[in-house]
């Protein structure tokens, strides 16, 4: 779980993770894959910049093609 909220005040994010030892690194992977795609659709919705939030898709979807690249093969 990421919790996250902004402090207008110090204009920055505060935040909590929270995420137990039984969590593999690829449900890691997937997890930030999900939220980075969320937080794309977020954007959009609450700014209307289309370009940007593509460019925030276009970032998740390299992490997941990297972070793929990375494990080991059978």
């Amino acid at each position: 779980m990421c919790l996250a909220f902004w402090d207008a005040a110090d204009k920055t994010a505060m935040r909590i993770d929270l995420w137990t030892k039984d969590m593999m690194v690829d449900e890691m992977a997937d997890f930030y894959y999900q939220i980075f795609s969320t937080m794309a659709d977020t954007f959009q919705r609450a700014t209307q910049q289309k370009e940007l939030s593509a460019d925030i898709k276009n970032f998740a979807v390299e992490f997941q093609k990297k972070f793929r690249a990375t494990q080991v093969k059978p």
